[in-house]
């Protein structure tokens, strides 16, 4: 059985620490159920991803990808941009306010005067009141 030392990987992935994160991560991979590309031989997951790596079966830039994503805690995603708007409504169908939004982006508000406002504000439920006030 041959053994795999860190001069036959280092050939592939020049930085040693690198060479560590990328086998570690392979071998975790191994671990979970992800299909060896060559022949197992009796060997732990380690020396699989570091053979692996050597024979250069899977692609050190492959494998740094999938590090790097399988690392990450937040992905964006592109979503798209609102139109428009619906009118809000409170209620009852004294109180209306309404929104717009121009192509710009520009958003203009429907204004309520002072008086619409306390007409609204009048026709809501007004709480019990009890005898121990």
């Amino acid at each position: 059985m041959a053994r795999v030392t860190v001069e036959d990987c280092v050939d592939k992935v020049e930085n040693r620490f690198e060479l560590v994160l990328l086998a570690s991560h392979r071998a975790r991979l191994i671990s979970q159920g992800a299909a060896i590309t060559i022949d197992r031989d009796n060997d732990k997951n380690p020396v699989v991803a570091l053979r692996e790596i050597a024979d250069e079966t899977l692609s050190p830039g492959d494998l740094k990808e999938d590090l790097i994503h399988s690392l990450q805690k937040h992905v964006e995603v592109d979503e798209p941009e609102a139109v428009a708007v619906p009118q809000v409504t409170a209620g009852n169908d004294e109180v209306t306010e309404a929104v717009e939004v121009d192509a710009d982006d520009n958003i203009s508000f429907d204004s309520m005067s002072e008086e619409e406002l306390l007409a609204g504000i009048e026709g809501l439920v007004a709480p019990e009141k009890s005898d121990d006030y």
